[in-house]
């Protein structure tokens, strides 16, 4: 089982100038940890259950391009993109950048959108409709794979239109970088997986992620696609302590929420809380630790990855 940390916070301390050098420690940490994956979010305003929306946040791509300069090994992506914040054929481009740029270690995180208060503060289209969001990222993973593969793009869907596009230079990895899409919808988002990722991301305890494998296992019959070909990957937030008396102490400091969306947990339990996930085929956890709480990545490195070493 792998292991990744995603960065969903940018409160680092006072000074929101100084948030991109806290985020490339935590990442070549992460790396040098023998962590395999960084994630960043792709908002421009922080998300209810993580902050408050007048949080600092940087933009996703341009800070993902900065972190795929300074790092050399982890693999890079965002958990996930819009399809509504950029014109796919554009983010084609921005993507291959970016993995030109980390020499071959993007992944390529996209997702139908959801928050609409952020979609009317910028002035994009939220179409109330998840099948046409859906459509709209199939769309787009279908065009942007024509841009990575082909000397010019052509693509006529039934929300985006690319002629004669021209992308060079193409990607480094080939045929082109891996496709994760993002989200636990059985009917429509899943069967998107089946139909065109290289890898899901869901959410939720094991037995949730287990049934939405399960849901994937049976869009991918359907489709003829083997479900071994597409990578299973979760998220969730933790929040770790040595022991219980130094858990509440630090639930009380950082006055976590309840309900708490995501894991506070000591040492054993957060063992028995990954075997759960890699006993239902979870072959990469990826977790934020809340708040960017440092000893709980530290103890996750020092005193859980260790036990599922291969």
């Amino acid at each position: 089982m792998k292991f990744g940390i995603h960065n969903p916070s940018w409160l680092f301390g006072d000074d929101p100038h100084e948030m991109f050098e806290h985020l490339k420690r935590k990442a070549q940490w992460a790396e040098e940890q023998g962590f395999s994956w960084f994630s960043l979010m792709d908002h421009l305003i922080q998300i209810p259950g993580v902050g408050d929306a007048d949080e600092p946040f940087m933009e996703g791509w341009s800070t993902l391009s900065a972190l795929a300069a300074v790092t050399s090994k982890i693999r890079l992506g965002t958990l996930v993109s819009s399809v509504a914040y950029r014109n796919p054929a554009h983010l084609a481009k921005i993507a291959a950048g970016v993995d030109i740029i980390s020499r071959g270690r993007l992944t390529l995180g996209i997702g139908a959108g959801w928050y609409v208060q952020e979609y009317q503060q910028y002035g994009w289209t939220f179409p109330e409709k998840p099948a046409v969001r859906i459509g709209q990222m199939e769309d787009a993973i279908q065009l942007i794979v024509k841009m990575w593969s082909e000397p010019r793009a052509n693509f006529n869907g039934k929300y985006f239109h690319v002629q004669d596009a021209i992308l060079e230079p193409k990607p480094v990895q080939k045929p082109y970088p891996p496709i994760l899409i993002g989200g636990s919808g059985e009917q429509l988002t899943l069967r998107a997986v089946a139909r065109w990722a290289n890898a899901c991301n869901v959410f939720g305890d094991p037995q949730t992620v287990k049934s939405k494998f399960d849901v994937l296992r049976m869009h991918c019959e359907k489709a003829g696609r083997d479900f071994a070909s597409i990578e299973r990957t979760n998220t969730t937030s933790l929040l770790i302590a040595k022991d219980e008396v130094a858990l509440k102490a630090k639930k009380e400091r950082i006055n976590l929420p309840d309900p708490f969306r995501g894991y506070a947990m000591t040492i054993p339990q957060m063992i028995d809380l990954v075997g759960g996930y890699q006993d239902v085929g979870s072959q990469l956890m990826i977790f934020s630790s809340y708040k960017n709480d440092a000893e709980t990545i530290e103890l996750f490195a020092s005193e859980v990855m260790p036990k599922f070493a291969s």
